[in-house]
């Protein structure tokens, strides 16, 4: 299978994303045999609501399906916990990743329960995700889950 037109789905909607002031991943939900089902965007800043997270937007717009087995899920950043749980509930078989640099993810995870992992390594999904995270440190730990200091009580970490 040919996974650019598959990636480039979810890259338009990292891309959107990142326009709209938010985090930039997208995702995009297909069948076996390419069908496009669902995608959607990270929209926690621009809906306020800390759920919706790429994987689970495109999910959501997919609509009930009966299997997931055979479904691939696309996003343009290596998911999170609450996202490769989505993928472990409903057994999605493949999850085309774009980068895992910025974010490792839990690939492993995922792996170890079955999943398919396809790595693409793309320069686009990193060069987004690396200017959004120089841009909005405070936005991206947020979202990761981490604590990022203030200004005057500084920590560690290198996104601050």
């Amino acid at each position: 299978m040919d996974y650019q037109p598959l990636i480039d789905a979810a890259f338009e909607q990292a891309q959107i994303g990142f326009d709209e002031g938010g985090v930039p991943v997208g995702a995009a939900l297909f069948s076996a045999s390419g069908q496009l089902l669902g995608k959607g965007r990270n929209r926690r800043v621009q809906d306020n609501d800390p759920s919706v997270h790429g994987e689970t937007a495109a999910f959501r717009d997919a609509g009930r399906q009966t299997n997931y087995r055979d479904t691939i899920m696309v996003t343009t950043l290596a998911p999170c916990w609450y996202c490769s749980g989505l993928i472990r509930q409903f057994n999605i078989g493949t999850v085309i990743v774009g980068e895992s640099t910025n974010f490792s993810g839990h690939l492993d995870w995922l792996r170890d329960a079955g999943v398919k992992v396809i790595e693409l390594n793309d320069t686009r999904c990193i060069k987004l995700m690396a200017k959004f995270i120089l841009a909005h440190p405070d936005i991206w730990n947020e979202d990761i889950g981490e604590l990022c200091c203030d200004k005057t009580n500084c920590c560690d970490n290198p996104n601050c």
